[in-house]
């Protein structure tokens, strides 16, 4: 086991660092950030005087080594349009993100794994039917489009919901607030409906269509026929047997989906005005912020990395006969 994690360590720490090569190299392709800090009048001497001070006349090289060097440290460098350090911008704006991506991931989990399950054992049926339906409209409508109907329909026409805003919990928690974080909690979940039911509806939809395929494979296989024989309830083959096995696909596509909405709700936070770090990402890229950029995408490796590990290591947990080498 410690090898394997180890060795795991190692393996994410050289995607880490591809990444940051790729995002450093990809950026410098948008231009010459110095002019981000010159008025349009300024002269050439002024241009190539503050492109000298700021560092970017050096190699490309030179001045990724620097990145790296001082991203170690804990520095990520300062905005370029608000000249604040950049890591607490992104750290300031996680808590949102993170609080969409659990809410939307939870949503959809409780529904996709119960009704891929019956839609299994009632394999030809309408309500197989039905969920295969919803599953293919699911994953064919865009979220942009979902998000901006439930804000005419749900949130403007009825009234029944806030279109914008958030209502924070994560970071009353982390500054030792939990008396202020239950108190938000009504609110928060108010806000919190609408763009993680826009967020949910696709990975609910592929879901249910990947608990359902895995759970027709798992209950044809010979050993649930011996545990049904051997007299075992309906309820102990399917929680005990079936359910188990069909899990582990399922728990790897959770994760690899946990990750992805992470660092890919930069529609629907903006739809709903969400101040997540999508938005802050996507209002960079328009700006050419360069050091947001790249401390966004530093910290979205980090986490994606670290979700993949532990979907790795529940491997073990859901299934013994797995070995971690």
């Amino acid at each position: 086991m410690w090898r394997y994690f180890i060795r795991r360590i190692l393996q994410s720490i050289i995607v880490i660092f591809g990444v940051t090569v790729v995002t450093f190299f990809s950026l410098q392709l948008a231009g010459d950030p110095t002019y981000l800090y010159v008025s349009d009048r300024a002269s050439d001497e002024e241009i190539a005087e503050i492109r000298s001070r700021l560092g970017f006349d050096r190699p490309l090289t030179e001045q990724y080594l620097s990145f790296v060097t001082n991203m170690l440290q804990g520095d990520f460098g300062n905005s370029l349009r608000s000249k604040t350090p950049a890591l607490p911008q992104v750290l300031e704006r996680l808590p949102a993100t993170i609080e969409l991506t659990i809410f939307s991931m939870t949503l959809a989990i409780t529904i996709a794994v119960p009704i891929g399950i019956i839609a299994a054992l009632r394999r030809g049926t309408p309500f197989d039917g039905g969920v295969m339906i919803f599953a293919i409209v699911g994953q064919s409508m865009p979220s942009f489009w979902l998000g901006i109907m439930l804000i005419l329909i749900v949130g403007l026409q009825l009234r029944w919901l806030p279109i914008s805003g958030h209502i924070p919990i994560i970071q009353p928690i982390l500054d030792g607030e939990f008396g202020v974080a239950i108190e938000n909690l009504p609110d928060a979940l108010r806000h919190l409906i609408m763009p993680g039911i826009t967020i949910a509806v696709f990975s609910l939809s592929r879901n249910a269509r990947l608990v359902r395929s895995t759970m027709l494979e798992v209950l044809s296989q010979d050993y649930i026929r011996t545990a049904r024989a051997k007299g075992l309830t309906s309820r102990a083959v399917i929680v005990g047997h079936a359910f188990r096995n069909a899990l582990i696909p399922v728990i790897t596509m959770i994760g690899l989906e946990f990750g992805f909405l992470l660092s890919g709700v930069v529609v629907v936070e903006t739809v709903f005005s969400w101040p997540g770090l999508g938005r802050l990402v996507f209002n960079a890229i328009n700006q050419r912020d360069i050091p947001i950029v790249q401390t966004a995408v530093v910290i979205f490796s980090l986490l994606f990395v670290g979700l993949n590990l532990i979907v790795d290591l529940l491997y073990v947990v859901l299934n013994p006969r797995i070995r971690l080498n």
